[in-house]
C-alpha cells in the first residue's frame, strides 16, 4: 500500500465512523421522547453513554495495541451496528439504556485505532520519518465532513421519507445509520491490510491490556511534549464545552423565540463541520508557513481564543438577531477553523513521541483527557453563564483556550539529527 493510499483509506474509515452519528444526532432525542421518555430518563439515557465511553476508553486503547487495530475496529462497527439497531426498535427506557450502552462501547472500541493503523502503515511504507501531517488533516476534514452530512440528511430523511414500513419517521436516519456501520464493517475487513500478529491466550491479553495502559499513562505524564499536548487538549475539551452548551440557547434568547433558536442553530451547526474540514485542510499550509507544528497549532488555537474572547467582550452589546446572531455564528465559526488547524499539527506531534506499542492507547489517554475536561468545564461555565450571563462564560472559556495555545508555546522538540555527509566516490 502506498502512502497516499493510506491516507485516503484513513480519510474514508473517518468518514464512515461520524456518518452514522450526524445521521442520528438530531433525531435521537426526539425520538426517545416520541417513545415515552421524559426528560430526566433520557438524561440518564445520555449519561450512559457518556460514563460507557469513559469507563472502556484506555481499556479499549490497550486492547487495540495488544490484539491490533483492524480487530477493534471491526468489533467497534458490529457494537455500533447493534446499539443503532437497538436505537431504531427501542420503546422502552431500559432497551434505550442497553442502546447507549452498545454505542458507548462502540465509540471507545473506535478511539484511536484507525489513526493508530495510519500512522503504523505510514511508518511501514515510508519509514520512522513519514510526514503524517496531510494525511491526519484529511482524517480531521472527513469526520466534519461526516458529520456534516450526517446532520443534514438526518433532519432532512423524516420530512422527506416519513415512515418506512415499521419505522416511524424519526427512526428512518436511525436505521441508515445502523446500515452505513456494516459498510464501515466491509471497509475494516478487507481494506485495512494490517502485519499478522502473533496468536495470544485470553491470559495473555488480560496481562498485556493493562500493563499497556499503565505504560501509555505513565508516558503521557512523563514525556514532557505529551503532557504539554494533554493540558492543552483539556483547555480545548473546555472550548468545545462552552460552545455547544450555551450557543443554542443565547441563540434562543437573541431570536426570542425556543423553535427559531434552534433552527438557527442547526444551521450554524452544519456550518461549524464545515469550518472545522476547512480549518483541518489548511493545517499542513499553516505548518509550512509558519515552520513548524508548535507555531501552527498555537496559531490554532489563539485563533479559536480570539473567537471566544470577542463574544465575551461583545455580548453586552448583542440585544437582538440583527446584532447577535452574526457575531455568535462568526464566532462559532472562527472558533471551529483554528481548532480543526491545530489538530493535525499536534497530531504529528504526538506520534512522533510515541512508540507503535503503545500508540492507541495515548491516542486514547488524548481523547479521555478531552472529555472529562469538557464534563468539567460544562458543570463550571453553566453554573458561570447562570450567575454572571453567558457572555461572561464565554470569555473565561476564551482565557483557557489561551492558556492553552501558551502551554503549546513551551513544547521543545529536538531538531532531527544531521544526515552524515557521503563523500564522492573516486574516480580511480
Amino acid at each position: 500500500m502506498t502512502g497516499a493510499r493510506a491516507e485516503w483509506r484513513y480519510a474514508l474509515l473517518v468518514f464512515l465512523f461520524w456518518l452514522p452519528t450526524g445521521l442520528y444526532v438530531a433525531t435521537k432525542i426526539l425520538l426517545m421522547h416520541d417513545r415515552g421518555l421524559d426528560v430526566a430518563a433520557i438524561g440518564t439515557v445520555v449519561l450512559v453513554f457518556s460514563l460507557t465511553t469513559a469507563a472502556l476508553e484506555l481499556p479499549t486503547g490497550g486492547l487495540a495495541d495488544v490484539i491490533g487495530r483492524r480487530t477493534v475496529l471491526a468489533a467497534s462497527a458490529v457494537a455500533s451496528f447493534a446499539g443503532l439497531a437497538l436505537l431504531a426498535l427501542a420503546d422502552s427506557f431500559w432497551l434505550f439504556a442497553a442502546s447507549a450502552v452498545l454505542r458507548g462501547v462502540a465509540r471507545a472500541l473506535s478511539s484511536g485505532p484507525d489513526q493508530a493503523w495510519f500512522v503504523d502503515t505510514m511508518h511501514a511504507v515510508s519509514g520512522p520519518d513519514a510526514s503524517l501531517t496531510r494525511g491526519l488533516a484529511r482524517g480531521e476534514a472527513a469526520s466534519s465532513v461526516g458529520l456534516g452530512l450526517g446532520t443534514l440528511a438526518g433532519g432532512a430523511l423524516p420530512v422527506a421519507l416519513g415512515a418506512v414500513g415499521p419505522l416511524p419517521a424519526l427512526a428512518v436516519p436511525v436505521a441508515l445509520a445502523a446500515v452505513v456501520e456494516l459498510v464501515r464493517l466491509a471497509v475494516t475487513l478487507f481494506g485495512m491490510p494490517e502485519p499478522p500478529r502473533p496468536r495470544t491466550s485470553l491470559r495473555a491479553v488480560l496481562r498485556d491490556v493493562p500493563a499497556t495502559v499503565a505504560t501509555g499513562l505513565r508516558l503521557g505524564v512523563r514525556d514532557g511534549v505529551l503532557a504539554r499536548l494533554l493540558l492543552a487538549g483539556a483547555g480545548v475539551g473546555v472550548a468545545l464545552a462552552a460552545i455547544e452548551l450555551l450557543t443554542p440557547g443565547w441563540l434562543a434568547g437573541l431570536v426570542g423565540d425556543a423553535e427559531r433558536g434552534a433552527s438557527t442553530y442547526a444551521v450554524i451547526a452544519a456550518a461549524g463541520f464545515g469550518a472545522s474540514a476547512v480549518g483541518s485542510l489548511l493545517g499542513p499550509w499553516a505548518q509550512r508557513r509558519l515552520g513548524s507544528a508548535v507555531r501552527a497549532g498555537v496559531a490554532g488555537i489563539a485563533l479559536g481564543a480570539v473567537a471566544l474572547l470577542g463574544v465575551g467582550l461583545a455580548g453586552p452589546a448583542l440585544d437582538g438577531p440583527a446584532s447577535g446572531v452574526p457575531v455568535v455564528a462568526a464566532a462559532y465559526l472562527l472558533l471551529f477553523v483554528g481548532l480543526g488547524v491545530t489538530a493535525a499539527p499536534e497530531g504529528a506531534l504526538l506520534h512522533g513521541r510515541v512508540a507503535p506499542a503503545e500508540r492507541a492507547t495515548v491516542i486514547s489517554v488524548q481523547s479521555l483527557a478531552l472529555q472529562a475536561a469538557g464534563a468539567l468545564g460544562a458543570v463550571t461555565l453553566g453554573a458561570l453563564a447562570a450567575a454572571r450571563g453567558a457572555a461572561f462564560a464565554f470569555g473565561v472559556a476564551g482565557t483557557v483556550l489561551v492558556a492553552a495555545a501558551w502551554v503549546v508555546s513551551r513544547i521543545r522538540v529536538p531538531d532531527p539529527a544531521p544526515q552524515p555527509v557521503r563523500e564522492p566516490a573516486s574516480a580511480l
